[in-house]
């Protein structure tokens, strides 16, 4: 089955909505195996971002899992480094390298760390330990990619916990003034962070109104309505004023009832016990969706 999945992946054509879906499904299983072999890492943000990381990169991106380098391509930076699980599953997913590679997670010596960092493994961008940063990032290459007449974006995916770090809002000022319109940022807005809801810990809303205010073009969307998902990026890709900030709400632990919208599954890896019933309801979604 598994090279059937992969084979969609490889198709000439764009998935579609439920072929992505079955991507996500996928990639949420890759992710309770691989922090049940690592015996640590974060649980509910991979799984509450499956479906917009097979989303990014079975549709939306331009890229070459087989040029990892190419200069033309889109840059995904992802600022909230700690779901670094859900990246690694879609990059071995698309091909960038062996699916095998991912029960190495926080293994020593593996290139799949903890935290994303560039150098070792193809398709990373960024280095995603230090919260808040991500924006900044994407804001110096989107600016790079301007001077250099580059068409390639820049996908910028960030936590909603980070907007507690001005560094954030500095680089939202910085990327109104210059008009960033290549970059595109993707809020994961779970309302959760290591100790508490965002809202416990420090009141963000209103967020859509703060980036408009801030001067972005800004799309609140379902980040689990893979549709609805991919016509904001249309729409976020149309605006040639400026950024665009696509406010994702999404389920932490999506997919696995004992880990949904539980702050407490946020930096904790399943035990044996734990993951065999993630799995099992994983499978059983994976066939209500295969009809």
């Amino acid at each position: 089955m598994e090279q059937a999945w992969h084979a969609v992946i490889e198709m000439a054509e764009k998935p579609g909505a439920r072929e992505l879906s079955l991507i996500a499904n996928t990639m949420r299983q890759h992710v309770i195996r691989m922090l049940l072999s690592a015996k640590s890492g974060h649980s509910a943000g991979p799984l509450g971002m499956a479906d917009i990381f097979a989303a990014m990169y079975f549709s939306v991106l331009n890229h070459d899992p087989k040029k990892p380098d190419w200069d033309a391509r889109d840059r995904l930076i992802l600022s909230n480094g700690h779901i670094c699980p859900i990246l690694y599953a879609a990059l071995a997913e698309a091909g960038y390298f062996p699916r095998e590679e991912l029960l190495t997670l926080r293994k020593l010596g593996s290139r799949l760390q903890g935290h994303q960092h560039p150098g070792e493994l193809p398709g990373i961008e960024n280095a995603g330990g230090p919260l808040g940063q991500g924006l900044g990032i994407s804001c110096g290459i989107a600016s790079a990619l301007r001077l250099d007449n580059n068409p390639a974006r820049i996908y910028c995916l960030c936590s909603d916990g980070e907007h507690g770090e001005g560094a954030t809002w500095e680089a939202a000022m910085f990327a109104a003034k210059y008009k960033l319109s290549n970059l595109i940022a993707i809020m994961d807005r779970n309302f959760i962070q290591i100790d508490g809801t965002t809202e416990g810990v420090m009141p963000l809303e209103p967020l859509a109104e703060k980036y408009r205010a801030f001067g972005w073009s800004t799309l609140e969307v379902d980040g689990h309505d893979i549709p609805a998902f991919l016509l904001a990026i249309e729409k976020a890709k149309a605006n040639k004023a400026g950024p665009t900030m696509i406010i994702a709400k999404t389920t932490p632990g999506k997919g696995v009832s004992f880990m949904e919208g539980k702050y407490e599954w946020h930096g904790k890896a399943p035990n044996e016990e734990e993951a065999k019933s993630a799995l099992a309801q994983l499978e059983a979604a994976r066939k209500k969706l295969e009809g």
